[in-house]
């Protein structure tokens, strides 16, 4: 029986859509709209996290306003597609944390006719393109970047800027580990950290 509501599988029409930004830009925030919002629309989603993000929430994806939504942590992309069964739209957030198959996972989504929403860092606390974030915007049909408001000067923020020396690329933090700049007073202030 088909559903007003819901797409038949030939009609279905996948596609890649990446939230991107700095720490504190509201990435996560958009992410969970979206989703609400295609939930409103009953259809099918299903949300993941990478199992190391557990700084609101073992389970839910959280923003820094605490909005939530449950979510299914896994340690790799390919659980993934082992996951996604019969789904209209896929989220992933923090896919910065994700190896770099999560762009083949996406893409075998997309074009099984899925809605994949993915929400990240596009760039690492040194400024440089962080995981798979680069080449998921490079094969994503909609690239949405948004902003923090730089904490130094109050103009938009591209970076976050990373508070401690700790030179890991992965460190897990919120407002005591970093702070989102502007290029200008990112560049000053990494150039004082080095």
């Amino acid at each position: 029986m088909f559903l007003e509501n819901h797409r038949s599988a030939a009609n279905k029409k996948g596609s890649i859509e990446v939230i991107c930004g700095s720490m504190f830009s509201g990435k996560t925030e958009e992410l969970i709209r979206r989703l609400k919002r295609a939930q409103f629309a009953k259809q099918k989603v299903e949300i993941f996290k990478p199992k190391i993000d557990t700084r609101y929430h073992e389970m839910d994806v959280v923003s820094h306003d605490d909005n939530a939504i449950r979510s299914t942590p896994v340690p790799s992309s390919s659980n993934i597609l082992l996951l996604a069964n019969e789904v209209d739209v896929v989220a992933i957030d923090e896919a910065q944390f994700f190896d770099e198959e999560l762009v083949n996972v996406c893409n075998k989504l997309a074009n099984m006719g899925t809605r994949v929403i993915v929400a990240g860092l596009d760039t690492d606390f040194e400024g440089k393109p962080f995981g798979p974030m680069p080449q998921l915007m490079a094969v994503a049909e909609h690239v949405t970047k948004v902003h923090a408001i730089c904490m130094q000067c109050g103009a938009l923020a591209n970076y976050s800027f990373r508070k401690s020396a700790d030179t890991s690329l992965v460190m897990l933090g919120e407002t005591d580990s970093y702070e989102p700049l502007c290029r200008e007073c990112y560049n000053q202030s990494f150039q004082k950290t080095e």
